[in-house]
């Protein structure tokens, strides 16, 4: 999910249709099955973003499509519906401050955890993971600081999304050359390859290592049977109202293991009254 962002397209003859009440309706379903609260600020991008959907299923008005959509029991509909709202934009390395400490301080910290009790098994969860950069960026950071001890260590790296279409861009791991720009030049070179015509490929001993699943965060429960050492949810909750934002970190905290971390975006906070977790430093709280 990573930074959500949304921008109308061209054209206006369906936007001209949409009706207040069905602008509520889409706001309360987009709310209730994705937790994402629309404004009436973002009635025109809303609209503009699913304009494209209307006119390639066909159909008329806003009327129609919201009757499709309560009436679908494939779940196709909600499927698109979170693609269209969900857009992605994202890159390597971004809010850099944070894989910096996530490789000097809390992969040290882990490991020696980890040794003390005897395990080999690391859990770090990606949720709303996006098109993959961040994972990938984790996993090559935690290659690189464990060298050649990493085959004696199980890394679980799970990067979930609920958008279909940027589970597929994660899955292929293939990125325009500016997206992986911003990494260090010894990580872009050690883990990708370049493409004949011109993109970059996560190479697979990377890429084969974690596990991409689609997953809404607004679910009641969280299908995990163990706990992880460090979530990352980052520019996700930006888009969620307080009582929303307060629950999922709550879920958070509960799956998550004692003195383990939770990483959120730069632009997002956790109210002191509103969260468990301690504040280590900006974006970055433990358990």
């Amino acid at each position: 999910m990573a930074n959500k962002t949304m921008t109308a397209s061209s054209g206006s003859s369906v936007a001209a249709r949409i009706s207040d009440k069905e602008f509520r309706a889409i706001r309360k379903l987009v709310y209730d099955k994705f937790g994402i609260n629309l404004t009436d600020q973002k009635k025109t991008l809303v609209v503009g973003r699913l304009q494209k959907v209307l006119r390639q299923r066909n159909f008329t008005s806003f009327k129609e499509y919201l009757s499709w959509l309560t009436s679908d029991k494939t779940s196709e509909g909600l499927d698109e519906l979170a693609n269209r709202i969900s857009t992605n934009h994202t890159f390597f390395n971004r809010e850099k401050a944070h894989f910096e400490f996530f490789s000097n301080n809390v992969l040290p910290e882990l490991a020696a955890r980890r040794q003390q009790l005897g395990q080999t098994e690391m859990r770090i969860w990606c949720a709303g993971c996006s098109s993959g950069e961040e994972p990938y960026t984790l996993m090559m950071l935690m290659m690189e600081h464990f060298g050649s001890s990493f085959g004696q260590w199980n890394p679980v790296l799970l990067a979930t999304d609920i958008s279909a279409t940027a589970l597929k861009t994660a899955m292929t791991g293939v990125y325009p050359t500016d997206k992986v720009a911003q990494l260090p030049v010894p990580l872009r070179h050690k883990y990708f390859k370049k493409l004949p015509d011109g993109t970059m490929v996560v190479k697979d001993m990377v890429r084969n290592r974690i596990f991409f699943r689609r997953h809404n965060l607004m679910d009641g429960t969280f299908p995990f049977k163990k706990q992880f050492d460090a979530i990352f949810c980052r520019n996700v909750m930006i888009y969620f109202d307080r009582e929303t934002r307060n629950t999922l970190v709550e879920k958070y905290y509960q799956h998550t293991i004692t003195g383990g971390y939770l990483f959120i975006g730069h632009s997002e906070t956790l109210g002191r009254d509103d969260s468990q977790f301690n504040y280590v430093m900006p974006a970055v709280y433990k358990k």
